[in-house]
């Protein structure tokens, strides 16, 4: 049996090998439309979440699965205090899958090691989100056809975004990348990112601005500043608008750069925007779907 805990689980072979099978599902959603009928995930969510468990329900929908959980906290036996070990062992007896999300890093893992059933991570705090991030790489894949070879600048909340750390942390596997940190101080890459980086030599800046490097990117990973990772509302305030993305800046970028996010969005991406054809956020989500059913399928060992 196996889990998903982060993005680095999978080798680079692996990977492969689900986004193969999550193009062909792209492409031919009828012949698994089946492929999980009689099986059931449970959708773990002590934290709100909009796209990450519809897209879960929806891929297991897709497959012909059925779909049972909570999506707060308040409305599961954690309320009463019962732990995520107790609560993944009693879900082991109803369902044959778990995607979980947590507010705490580490939980999944935990809930990982009582089950009886595949976990997956579905975002604990601010530490992993290995599900975006595979529909980041799916999304690289599928639009620019490599992942590898180019730059990418990752913008806004940097210290508390998970997204952004599983995507770093997944793509220095592959040939040719280089990033750009593009963020206020106060919302600076953690340090052992950085020290990731220079072990690895991977080349990375660190600059403020947005437009003195817009030029120079293959994609944008716009993210928002996260109101809930703050423990005071001042510098939420302070930062919430440091980055506005607008059809001004995005004169000065590639004909064929492309914006990503994991969204949700609140202003840092200016709604002009998403006329553009560079503009692959609403797309991302898509390919979240599918990647995701070819997830569920992996681990649950299925062959269509």
């Amino acid at each position: 049996m196996r889990h998903l805990m982060s993005p680095l689980d999978f080798t680079v072979e692996e990977l492969e090998q689900l986004f193969d099978l999550a193009n062909d599902i792209e492409h031919n959603m009828d012949k698994y439309a089946h492929a999980c009928s009689g099986k059931k995930l449970a959708t773990c969510f002590y934290e709100p979440s909009t796209r990450t468990r519809l897209s879960f329900e929806s891929a297991m929908l897709n497959l012909g699965g059925s779909v049972i959980g909570f999506s707060d906290a308040n409305s599961s036996s954690a309320a009463k205090g019962e732990s995520v070990s107790d609560t993944i062992r009693v879900i082991s007896c109803f369902a044959d899958i778990c995607a979980m999300r947590h507010p705490k890093e580490g939980a999944p893992m935990v809930a990982a090691s009582r089950s009886a059933i595949p976990v997956i991570n579905a975002g604990d705090g601010g530490h992993q989100h290995p599900t975006q991030t595979l529909t980041d790489l799916l999304t690289i894949r599928s639009l620019k056809g490599r992942l590898g070879n180019f730059t990418i600048g990752l913008c806004g909340d940097l210290k508390f975004g998970r997204t952004v750390h599983s995507l770093i942390n997944a793509l220095v596997r592959y040939q040719g990348i280089r990033f750009i940190f593009i963020s206020p101080e106060e919302l600076k890459v953690p340090d052992y990112i950085t020290d990731m980086l220079k072990e690895k030599h991977i080349p990375y800046e660190e600059v403020i601005r947005l437009e003195e490097i817009m030029p120079r990117l293959d994609f944008l990973y716009m993210t928002r500043v996260q109101k809930e990772r703050f423990f005071n509302e001042e510098d939420y305030v302070r930062l919430k608008d440091f980055y506005i993305l607008n059809r001004e800046k995005m004169k000065l970028a590639k004909k064929d750069m492309l914006i990503l996010h994991p969204l949700p969005r609140v202003n840092e991406i200016s709604v002009e925007v998403d006329d553009d054809p560079r503009a692959a956020y609403f797309r991302q989500v898509q390919y979240g779907v599918y990647v995701r059913m070819a997830l569920i399928l992996t681990l649950l060992e299925i062959n269509v």
